[in-house]
């Protein structure tokens, strides 16, 4: 069987890093008690208003086919919100709309790299970002996030990674898995690098409304000097707890996005019309559920953070926003991908963190979504399990 090149630099991506979820659901399903923690979903139902917008649309017939940019009514929306939120005038002319956030990046990666370029990335990663890139045709070059500085990308690291053939950096922020945030002062030093070396820059800011109390959110998109040359993604998934809706956007400059929209309308012709009036509601009304989620994800958080290292020697990264938390578990000996799987047969399900990159090696990766009951439980099991590692090393 003959397959195109563009497979080939896809095989053995993805599967491998989720074997210890994989696993767990397998024993869950055979009747052993496992605590999931290994991915991250909005821990409350969409909102029943949503629900009924897009069933009201449903009942109106909006099922026909749409504009291949998107609604005009979810265009108007993203505009004024974006103009509100980054201080900048944007219009509908700046949005393509897309089936989630992973679509958005997946095309406008294709839109500024190819065959030949390089895109920079932080390391860790999102667990699919390596694949968006490679899909490209372009090579992924990781830089290291430090947790001496709160796993937030630094100008300096990028700029000794950065090569004539670079053409893109890719920001997550919020980020994912490390809940860190990048300052006003940090993007500024990025945007000069890109400026300088005349680069993209992609910034995925799904986790923007899911910022915990005492950190603030800061977009590359608020910045003028950049306008030419940052494009954002997001969707609602997080931030309304709707990712079986698959509902997304990109925003970037006009002329990004017309040149861009071709290359859309060949995967689809637009966004499900009452899919996007459902969109539409969401991004006019804001949402009724992200603040009690961040208002969890943190609480749940700080009280891991404070019982691991108060009760056991493991230490915990405190996150500033997302869904997500950092175990640093070297003190058992054990790197993440052993840990993760000795701690299974502990009765918890954890991501190793080696699975959203090399810098996480002595990291786990654990969700902050499941119920505060489940939570409690699941924080009890990794203390008597760390304590028992220890008193083995020891």
């Amino acid at each position: 069987m003959k397959t195109t090149t563009v497979t080939k630099r896809l095989a053995g991506l993805g599967g491998a890093k989720w074997g210890v979820h994989l696993k767990a659901r397998e024993l869950i399903k055979a009747g052993t008690d496992i605590v999931e923690m290994t991915i991250g979903e909005p821990d409350v139902p969409v909102s029943e208003a949503l629900v009924e917008a897009t069933v009201t649309s449903l009942r109106a017939q909006r099922t026909g086919y749409s504009n291949g940019r998107g609604e005009a009514g979810l265009l108007d929306a993203l505009a004024t919100r974006y103009s509100a939120s980054r201080g900048r005038v944007f219009g509908p002319e700046n949005f393509l709309c897309f089936p989630g956030t992973q679509t958005a990046l997946f095309t406008a990666m294709a839109g500024v790299a190819e065959a030949g370029d390089e895109v920079l990335v932080g390391d860790p990663m999102y667990a699919t970002y390596e694949g968006v890139i490679r899909a490209s045709g372009a090579e992924m070059v990781p830089v290291p996030l430090h947790p001496e500085h709160g796993f937030r990308m630094q100008a300096k690291d990028i700029a000794a990674r950065i090569t004539p053939r670079s053409r893109a950096i890719l920001l997550t922020t919020p980020h994912n898995p490390t809940g860190a945030i990048l300052t006003a002062t940090e993007i500024a030093e990025i945007g000069k690098l890109a400026i300088a070396n005349d680069l993209w820059i992609i910034s995925d800011e799904v986790y923007e409304e899911l910022i915990f109390d005492g950190a603030r959110f800061v977009s590359p998109l608020a910045q003028p000097e950049l306008a030419d040359r940052v494009i954002g993604v997001s969707s609602i998934s997080k931030s309304h707890a709707a990712p079986g809706f698959r509902s997304g956007w990109c925003v970037g400059p006009a002329a990004f996005c017309d040149a861009l929209l071709p290359y859309s309308e060949t995967m689809l012709f637009g966004n499900q019309p009452f899919i996007a009036d459902m969109t539409e509601k969401a991004i006019r009304d804001g949402s009724d559920v992200a603040p009690g989620m961040a208002a969890r994800f943190s609480g749940r958080a700080t009280l891991l953070a404070d019982r691991l290292e108060a009760e056991t020697d493991l230490t915990v990264h405190r996150p500033e926003a997302g869904m997500f938390a950092l175990i640093n578990v070297s003190a058992t000996g054990l790197d993440g991908e052993a840990y993760a799987w000795d701690l299974l047969q502990a009765g918890v399900a954890v991501m190793p963190g080696s699975a959203f990159g090399d810098s996480l090696k002595t990291w786990v990766r654990v969700a902050l979504t499941i119920n505060d009951t489940d939570f409690a439980t699941a924080i009890s099991r990794i203390i008597d399990h760390a304590n028992s590692k220890s008193r083995e090393v020891a």
